[in-house]
């Protein structure tokens, strides 16, 4: 199939002036609180803030960024208001002539990963959550590989989300880690979840976070407007794979514990991509799972939906297999960095040793999704602690 061209939604994350300065920087000289009323109350119309180049592929460009002017907390505040104005931005997608969609940050939130967009027969849709669960995976594979003498006892934050329930499930599926603990607001939600995959992984679930403390790597899969884990919840020398947009951690969290490590989560490294225009956050050559995830799909030539909802284990490994078609161009786990900054430290010259990088992984070299990682499980209760988190709904 010949590739088909795709868009790619994105909107202002915590700071909208900065984000809106990235689209023009004159407006960075916004005041925040102007900027962050402007955005809530016009009634703006969606935009193509940049177009996305491949220039190994093509000289012309492959796709185009769809700003959705309604800011984080507008979102997840206003979920009714935001996902009329995700369809605007789905409309103007079609209008010009995109064969797929992909939904970034809170956008997918607000459709329920992009369910409520389900009806649509002009165009494809797709939350990314497969391709950002299985980079999140490759990366959680290198940490673990990297500290050999700490235990493999992970935490899943917003596990019961669409990347986290995937993640979850893909972990469970070849058995992975020692031990998972799964957090989240909806305790029912989890110990469905859990009971999916304890025959295989041992499992505790909980909704309160300070039960992250007992792991040696949290993995944050949250979808909240502000800073959510913070130093008190975390053990000595804890490493948090932060994979969310916007960014539930802070920099703070690392002038706090300085033996903590915050590993930027889901980044993918593409070397020849380009957008002209603005920019979504990434450097040159760097992207979003969820980004690479409606890329691969428009270079295969996908039509129709893709991932919508919870993806499934299939959907996985089919992009994962897109993702090894076009590894010439990239489309692997970036190299890891901190809050946009390159890794540095004895960990970083781990992950970068040949027996940490993991590649993209053959899916038939794990059990099928058929197997007992899949079924409901008949063993015994799951623990669980007490306190509700106060988190975002996640991705």
């Amino acid at each position: 199939m010949s590739a088909v061209p795709f868009a790619f939604l994105v909107h202002p994350r915590a700071s909208v002036s900065d984000d809106l300065a990235r689209v023009w920087s004159p407006l960075g000289r916004v005041p925040e609180g102007l900027a962050d009323r402007a955005v809530r109350r016009l009634p703006l119309r969606p935009f193509t803030m940049a177009r996305v180049h491949l220039p190994d592929v093509t000289p012309d460009p492959v796709g185009r960024v769809v700003l959705v002017p309604f800011g984080a907390r507008h979102m997840l505040e206003a979920p009714h208001a935001a996902r009329d104005r995700v369809g605007a931005a789905v409309d103007l997608a079609a209008r010009r002539g995109a064969g797929i969609v992909g939904l970034g940050a809170l956008t997918a939130t607000v459709t329920s990963g992009g369910s409520t967009l389900a009806g649509r027969t002009d165009i494809g849709v797709t939350n990314g959550n497969a391709y950002t669960a299985a980079i999140v995976e490759d990366q959680l594979r290198s940490l673990l590989a990297a500290r050999p003498d700490r235990a493999r006892r992970v935490a899943v934050v917003g596990a019961t989300g669409s990347v986290g329930t995937t993640l979850v499930r893909l972990l469970a599926r070849d058995r992975a880690v020692e031990h998972l603990t799964l957090v989240a607001r909806a305790g029912g939600r989890l110990g469905a979840l859990a009971g999916e995959v304890c025959r295989r992984v041992p499992t505790t679930i909980s909704t309160d976070l300070r039960d992250v403390r007992a792991c040696d790597v949290v993995v944050l899969l949250t979808a909240a407007a502000d800073a959510l884990l913070r130093s008190e919840h975390l053990a000595p020398g804890a490493v948090v794979l932060d994979a969310t947009q916007p960014r539930n951690t802070s920099p703070d969290l690392l002038v706090e514990r300085p033996d903590v490590t915050v590993v930027d989560g889901g980044v993918v490294a593409v070397p020849g991509l380009r957008l002209r225009g603005g920019d979504i956050g990434q450097p040159p050559g760097s992207t979003y799972g969820c980004f690479a995830e409606t890329a691969l799909l428009a270079l295969s030539g996908h039509t129709g939906h893709f991932s919508l909802g919870v993806p499934t284990l299939d959907q996985v490994d089919h992009v994962r297999a897109i993702a090894r078609r076009f590894a010439g161009l990239g489309f692997r786990a970036a190299p890891p960095t901190t809050f946009g900054r390159p890794l540095d430290g004895h960990l970083a010259d781990r992950l970068m040793t040949p027996a940490a990088t993991t590649s993209t992984r053959v899916a038939d070299a794990a059990p099928s999704p058929a197997s007992d990682a899949t079924e409901p499980a008949t063993a015994g209760p799951v623990p669980s602690g007490a306190s509700l988190v106060t988190a975002g709904t996640s991705r």
